[in-house]
């Protein structure tokens, strides 16, 4: 963990009544803002910014004096947004796609530049899909002279990376059941997957390579984070509670786990078991 160093206690003037818009704020201000809200730490954000510190401790405090309302909380474990952070970073995000996306389009009609295509790749969906969808992506591209910018990032059921303009397409998951997608998207349905678990080699559904859902419900059940996927992990969430009304995930053993599901008999009141769990084995659920 990188240790950060702590901060004076400082005043935050505040704009009175009727005060016009802030002057002053910089693209760099909100390049900065969301460079340490997506580092998580001053330390990390200079780093990438490569720039020092102090003069990145500078610019925050500056945006935040030009606002004229607090943006970070500053912490040991790093830095939290405030209510009014939220906002300015998701503004920046959209503020900041939009310029480099103008000054793209502008390099094109001047001829110095190529076209771009700013695409989603969730990093929880099946690695099939991935890599086949960015194969034939790159193929095309490569002949249409069009550049792609990849960006691993969850992406929402709304779709909002795209419906803000922070990306032209990406891959994800559309409810069958929904009535609609939504507006102002055009969406093209590449297929149907079904769902990969692991589950201990010794659990009697192994050999078989199916288990129903009432079945999985009562085991101990270790999903990747929320963050990872929130469409996916509520969707489950639901179906498995349609089941079992009181069915909840495990929580993950480790802080960064990865986008999988690992389900377990359900364990034992007393102290864990000292031994190493079976080797486990790939199951492909049924609804049933």
């Amino acid at each position: 963990m990188t240790e950060m160093k702590q901060e004076p206690a400082r005043t935050v003037v505040l704009p009175g009544p009727g005060a016009a818009a802030p002057q002053g704020v910089e693209l760099r201000h909100l390049r900065y803002f969301v460079a340490v809200a997506d580092a998580g730490t001053f330390t990390h954000a200079a780093e990438r910014m490569y720039i020092a510190q102090p003069t990145l401790s500078q610019q925050i405090r500056r945006l935040e004096e030009l606002v004229g309302t607090p943006l970070l909380r500053r912490r040991r474990e790093g830095v939290w947004l405030t209510e009014a952070g939220q906002v300015l970073l998701e503004e920046s995000r959209t503020v900041l796609s939009l310029v480099d996306h103008g000054v793209c389009r502008t390099r094109q009609a001047a001829g110095i530049g190529r076209p771009r295509l700013r695409f989603v790749v969730p990093p929880s969906l099946p690695d099939t899909l991935t890599v086949q969808t960015a194969s034939r992506l790159r193929s095309t591209a490569a002949r249409a002279d069009t550049d792609i910018v990849w960006l691993e990032t969850p992406l929402d059921g709304e779709f909002g990376l795209i419906r803000q303009r922070r990306a032209d397409a990406g891959l994800g998951w559309i409810d069958p059941a929904a009535e609609a997608c939504p507006a102002a998207l055009e969406v093209m349905t590449l297929g149907e997957f079904e769902p990969l678990a692991w589950i201990p080699a010794a659990h009697r559904a192994a050999p078989g390579g199916t288990i129903g859902l009432g079945e999985l419900a009562a085991m101990d059940i270790v999903h990747g984070p929320r963050r990872a996927s929130p469409q996916t992990y509520d969707a489950w969430l639901t179906t498995l509670r349609g089941a079992s009304p009181r069915f909840a995930f495990t929580d993950p053993p480790f802080r960064q786990s990865l986008p999988m599901t690992l389900p377990s008999p359900p364990r034992p009141a007393g102290p864990p078991p000292c031994s190493p769990a079976p080797a486990a084995a790939s199951w492909r659920g049924r609804r049933d």
